[in-house]
């Protein structure tokens, strides 16, 4: 038996690019070939260094069109977060094309975490799309968007359960974030706001950034499902401490945000169909009274074989920043041999087979 080897490019070095970096090091069948960097600090150093592995000889560059021209089987595509929210921050929509049409032009595939491209790029608009395809045309290859979450909570965990339907409903997914211990005072109180007072709340502040997020995620989960959605709507609640509250990040005062949501519905000729609920906090003692859990998912399905799922993150509050790189990397990575096999275009989950660590069974030789 023969196990196929994947030349393979890491695109940015964060957390989440620097654990899918050493994974890829790691990697059984799979040779790193190139990695790009944004920090002037990181030209020009071994990628093994970057990560705390061993020297590759491999040196990261901020040349574009060095990773361009090295012939990648893949190029692991993990730039900042792109838009112009007041949470957001990193490559405009055009930038981000710009890097992954020539990539895909030349013929490399593309696994990326950017939610700009999850359901075919519907973000992107009909001209980004556009040129998307023609490069994957051009090239024979595929971008697939792993997303992350969303991404792995809207679409691998749900279809899983609906292939064990034959009748669905309604499905339901809530994600429970925990901030309390973020060592982040710019993130928790002033970008999340936590700590403000609640009759100056701004609703519509997280909820259109959430929105744009999740929405295009869960119209692909929608589909999958056999809903015809024809009418999506986004609201946004704050729910204050009930008394004097210290955090990692600083004081929260009685009365002051202590958690919040955002509530996304899809509904089908007036009748719900499908919701997503994110809740932040930073105390589980708030009024009104939620219903908050540990950080972690909770999957519902409505239907002939109805399941409620919760899946707590079994981790000690304060290592969780640890574990997070490795929930949104490993799944990139393991995907690399199935994109690489997939037909070219823009892809979703429901376009590849299930994705696991081994990667495609080797095939047989003589």
């Amino acid at each position: 038996m023969t196990m196929r080897r994947y030349k393979v490019a890491q695109w940015a070095t964060g957390d989440t690019g620097l654990r899918a970096l050493r994974e890829v090091i790691r990697h059984p069948s799979m040779d790193l070939v190139g990695v790009f960097v944004y920090d002037r600090a990181k030209d020009g150093v071994d990628a093994g260094e970057l990560c705390g592995e061993a020297p590759t000889g491999i040196i990261a560059t901020r040349d574009r069109k060095a990773i361009t021209d090295l012939d990648a089987d893949c190029v692991i595509y993990m730039p900042r977060a792109t838009g112009s929210g007041p949470s957001r921050a990193g490559l405009t929509q055009a930038e981000l094309l710009d890097d992954i049409v020539p990539l895909l032009e030349s013929g490399t595939n593309i696994v990326t975490t950017c939610t700009d491209l999850l359901a075919r790029g519907m973000r992107l608009g009909e001209e980004g799309q556009a040129r998307i395809r023609q490069a994957c045309e051009k090239g024979k290859s595929s971008i697939w968007p792993s997303g992350s979450d969303p991404g792995f909570f809207t679409e691998t965990l749900p279809f899983a359960l609906l292939s064990l339907q034959r009748h669905i409903d309604r499905i339901e997914l809530e994600e429970f974030g925990d901030l309390s211990h973020r060592p982040s005072p710019h993130m928790v109180m002033d970008q999340m706001r936590f700590g403000k007072p609640v009759a100056g709340w701004d609703p519509d502040r997280r909820k259109t950034h959430l929105y744009g997020e999740y929405q295009p995620a869960l119209t692909v989960l929608a589909d999958a499902a056999g809903f015809t959605v024809d009418d999506w709507t986004a609201t946004g609640g704050v729910a204050g401490a009930r008394e004097d509250t210290t955090i990692v990040a600083g004081e929260i005062k009685a009365g002051t945000a202590a958690a919040q949501k955002v509530v996304i519905v899809g509904r089908s000729n007036g009748v719900e169909v499908i919701r997503f609920t994110q809740y932040a906090y930073v105390t589980l003692d708030v009024d009104p009274a939620w219903d908050l859990r540990p950080t972690g998912w909770r999957l519902r399905v409505e239907g002939d074989a109805p399941f409620d799922i919760a899946i707590p993150l079994p981790i000690p509050a304060d290592d969780i920043s640890a574990f997070v790189p490795a929930y949104n990397a490993n799944g990139p990575v393991n995907a690399i041999p199935y994109v690489c096999a997939a037909r070219p275009g823009i892809l979703t989950t429901e376009d590849l087979p299930p994705i696991l660590p081994r990667g495609p069974r080797p095939a047989e030789t003589p």
